[in-house]
């Protein structure tokens, strides 16, 4: 089949890549004959990298893979289309897809989508550092890691609680402190899993789209 494809005078072909169960168009990248070789062989998305020439598998440091569910040439055989399972964001911006600016016939500026709070990303990649490469100096986040799930999943427990109680209470402060711990220990827990906060997201989407109206 590698044979058969008519990769350009550079030896590329361009791979449109997609969401395999929502179908939702994720990005785009170059392919050599060695990052369709990678791809067969593995079963994650590899390209290839023009501007540092060479090849890379997609996730491999931020760990938002792609592992690739099948994979379709065009009529001409110069295009790829590659459905994958994404793991976390598909776009180095935090966006799950690097297709999230909406041109207007009436204005001249782009309109954006961010499903993703910035602040929500920026936490959610502090706390995956602290996971992968601890700090020397004390860090709390770092110190619930090597303290396993079991204790993370016993703040999980205490916030929840603690959120509870501040609703009962009826103050309004409370309510919002105490949500901002639950929030920020669940980013814990995801971080623990490896799954990013715009997966959740996602599957938010995903049921609202599929509500019929009711709410959910």
């Amino acid at each position: 089949m590698i044979d058969e494809l008519n990769f350009d005078e550079k030896g590329f072909v361009t791979a449109i890549v997609q969401d395999a169960e929502s179908n939702e168009v994720l990005m785009t990248a170059f392919m050599n004959r060695e990052a369709v070789e990678k791809t067969l062989e593995t079963g994650y998305a590899h390209y290839w990298s023009r501007s540092r020439q060479q090849l890379w598998k997609k996730g491999e440091t931020s760990g938002h893979l792609q592992e690739v569910k099948e994979i379709r040439a065009d009529c001409d055989t110069d295009a790829l289309l590659l459905k994958v399972h994404q793991k976390g964001v598909a776009c180095h911006t935090g966006h799950r897809s690097c297709f999230y600016h909406t041109l207007k016939q009436d204005d001249s500026k782009w309109a954006t989508e961010d499903p993703i709070p910035a602040l929500f990303q920026l936490l959610y990649e502090v706390i995956m550092a602290r996971k992968l490469n601890p700090p020397s100096e004390r860090s709390y986040v770092a110190s619930l890691f090597s303290k396993g799930q079991d204790v993370i999943l016993k703040k999980i427990g205490e916030e929840s609680g603690e959120v509870i109680i501040a609703s009962k209470n009826g103050k309004k402060e409370e309510v919002i402190y105490e949500m901002a711990d639950l929030w920020f220990h669940s980013l814990v827990v995801l971080a623990h899993h490896n799954i990013h906060p715009s997966e959740v997201i996602y599957e938010l989407q995903r049921r609202f789209g599929k509500s019929g109206g009711k709410d959910e």
